[in-house]
């Protein structure tokens, strides 16, 4: 009598855990339902153009705006250290130009290498400025994209099916038969 008593008592707690549990995924579903039909792609590119990362917080995806600032940070401080020396040999340039020899024991280089290292730092100043631009870019549109992704169902109920079928169409001569490939694609 004991055993039986304990099988049910065992019965009844592991019911009651399996149905609390059922009730927490339930909920979490609906919540998540009612999460994807208020997300919306246009509020979540307007944050991150207004704010580069904060689209992504708005689609939960928290570990994306830590890259996204590094991207920025990188690229910035490479933008920065070609601008300070571009402004650093075009002054030089300016002041040897105008007849300032003390440029050329400073430097140590003549008006035409500075025009070189001129250029030089101006290409790769404006080639780290175009890379900000495309990072600012590809932030807002990776928000857009993965807002819009936010309701893309990837539950185990798309299937496709392939099978062999059976042609039967009429023709000249008369009835003739073909072989062939039909696929279904099955949304649930």
């Amino acid at each position: 009598m004991r055993i039986i008593l304990i099988i049910f008592f065992v019965w009844s707690f592991c019911g009651g855990v399996y149905a609390q549990d059922t009730l927490r995924k339930d909920s979490t579903a609906t919540e998540n339902k009612a999460l994807k039909k208020n997300h919306k792609p246009r509020t979540a590119a307007l944050l991150s153009l207004v704010l580069p990362g904060a689209g992504q917080v708005y689609n939960r995806k928290y570990w994306k705006p830590p890259i996204i600032y590094a991207a920025l940070g990188g690229v910035g401080y490479f933008f920065m250290k070609n601008q300070n020396q571009y402004t650093y040999y075009r002054k030089n340039l300016i002041a040897l130009v105008k007849g300032d020899s003390s440029v050329i024991a400073k430097t140590g280089y003549t008006s035409d290498q500075l025009q070189t290292q001129k250029l030089t730092f101006r290409k790769y100043r404006d080639m780290f400025g175009f890379g900000l631009i495309a990072i600012y870019l590809v932030n807002i549109i990776d928000a857009n994209v993965d807002a819009h992704l936010k309701s893309f169902d990837i539950s185990d109920n798309l299937s496709l099916q392939i099978k062999p079928s059976a042609l039967f169409f009429t023709s000249l001569r008369g009835m003739t038969c073909g072989a062939g490939l039909s696929i279904k694609l099955n949304f649930k």
